[in-house]
């Protein structure tokens, strides 16, 4: 049977405008296709407001974290109220975000009880109820227009490891769970709509699969249920050539493979999470990327193949990072000892070593910070990490700055050998700190002053190699 999954960002759901736009896609394509699973993000902003809560919690700072909870409400409920919906569908509606507010009223009660470090495993029990919050509302939306459909948690359906804040879905046990709680749902020819980002152990622990974790969701349900194609919607036309906020002439991809579009996602495009790519590799199932407001369009498709034969740079991507460096030679064996105890102590913020350099007056090892880690994931875990170098008389004469990685990506740019020629030719007169090569990707680690011409100059390469 063909079936579509598909996946709402919160920016393409926080309004009744888009919600209208929701409405109008969903109705169209179920009669296209004979299953629809759809999977929910929270509202734009829910998730961060929901950590900064938790962080009150756990200081004793009850008006502050019920002050959030409050505006949550507000919000929520001034969208429903703002929908076409009937009384009853409107009443209940109101008493299922009431249930589950005051549900995470008490978990954070219960965190300022304890006045000690909130454990990641508490924060996991509430951040994930922005999603359900957006399935609910969505969900009474499509029924008020006489579309059978029910919000469905996936505590119930996603399986995963313990690890708090990153968890990995188990496919084995999801598939499982799929088969009992949600295939019976699609063979009734009802459309579900799916809570993204979270998750249960075996348990029944709530989990959740990192920031940007709905797609992941999406990926992971579109294998379990043999998806014929899985669709990202959000309030961009598709993955783009660069960040268009930083490059106005930015244009849409229209085909990627699989390594191109998971290169772009770990190196910094916005629009995907670093791990949702592997699943549809391994099942081959395609991926599009659509802008919620303009659902003619074509967008981006990722495919197994997608234009992996062509030899031009697909994007050009940048990341921020972090740099410890000495003016000395000598072991790196303290750095990783450092970089274990800063993960330990900066949850949910998971941290690669891209590349380390040595000479005989220096040394250098350069951390990727992901996206997913958050918008002050930089700050925090470069205070952390000053602090064990500090600690450590080995580690004493080390320092740390920030950085940026500005990544070309194309198929097989590894054996394409005359681009890094080209790109180091046109940035000869910039200040390279490091470079990588992987089959897809060559990076360059740059100062932070020199990303922002670095971007554009790499940028013509793109559009002169179309």
């Amino acid at each position: 049977m063909n079936t579509l999954v598909m996946k709402f960002g919160g920016s393409s759901i926080g309004t009744t405008d888009a919600l209208t736009q929701v409405l109008s896609i969903v109705l169209h394509e179920q009669e296209q296709w004979d299953r629809l699973v759809l999977v929910a993000s929270a509202l734009e902003g829910v998730t961060d407001a929901l950590i900064e809560a938790a962080h009150l919690a756990q200081m004793g700072q009850q008006r502050g974290y019920r002050r959030i909870v409050a505006n949550l409400r507000t919000r929520h409920l001034a969208l429903i109220d703002e929908l076409p919906l009937g009384t009853t569908e409107r009443s209940a509606l109101h008493a299922d975000i009431d249930r589950l507010l005051f549900d995470m009223l008490d978990l954070y009660q219960g965190m300022a009880q304890i006045n000690s470090k909130v454990t990641p495993e508490a924060v996991d029990a509430t951040i994930g109820v922005g999603e359900k919050l957006a399935a609910r509302i969505i969900a009474a939306l499509l029924r008020q227009n006489n579309l059978r459909s029910v919000a469905l948690d996936t505590t119930s359906l996603i399986v995963t490891d313990d690890v708090p804040g990153n968890a990995t879905p188990n496919i084995a046990l999801t598939r499982t769970q799929i088969a009992q709680n949600l295939l019976p749902l699609l063979e009734r020819k009802i459309v579900p709509v799916v809570t993204g980002f979270i998750g249960a152990t075996r348990n029944g622990k709530p989990t959740t699969l990192g920031r940007g974790g709905s797609d992941y969701t999406a990926s992971v349900l579109g294998v379990c249920v043999n998806a014929t194609e899985i669709w990202i919607w959000t309030d961009v036309d598709g993955m783009m050539t660069a960040d268009p906020r930083d490059v106005p002439n930015a244009r849409v991809i229209p085909t990627l493979s699989y390594a191109e579009a998971a290169e772009m996602a770990y190196f910094g495009a916005r629009v995907l999470h670093t791990r949702m790519i592997g699943p549809l590799r391994d099942e081959k199932i395609p991926l599009r990327i659509k802008n919620v407001y303009k659902p003619q369009q074509i967008g981006t498709l990722i495919t197994d193949t997608g234009s992996a034969h062509s030899h031009s740079i697909k994007a050009i991507t940048y990341i921020p990072g972090l740099a410890v460096e000495a003016s000395r030679t000598g072991e790196y064996a303290p750095i990783p000892a450092v970089y274990d105890k800063v993960t330990v102590a900066v949850p949910n913020n998971q941290i690669d070593i891209i590349m380390s350099a040595q000479s005989a007056s220096h040394s250098l090892a350069c951390f990727l910070i992901p996206t997913t880690a958050g918008s002050d994931a930089i700050h925090t875990i470069r205070l952390a990490m000053e602090e064990h170098l500090q600690l450590n008389p080995n580690t004493q004469s080390w320092t740390v700055k920030t950085i940026t990685f500005v990544t070309a990506i194309s198929a097989n740019l590894d054996t394409w050998t005359t681009v890094s020629a080209t790109i180091l030719q046109l940035l000869k007169h910039i200040r390279i700190l490091g470079i990588t090569y992987g089959p897809s990707n060559m990076t360059l680690v740059v100062e932070n002053k020199d990303a922002e011409e670095i971007l554009a100059l790499m940028h013509k390469l793109v559009v002169k190699s179309d």
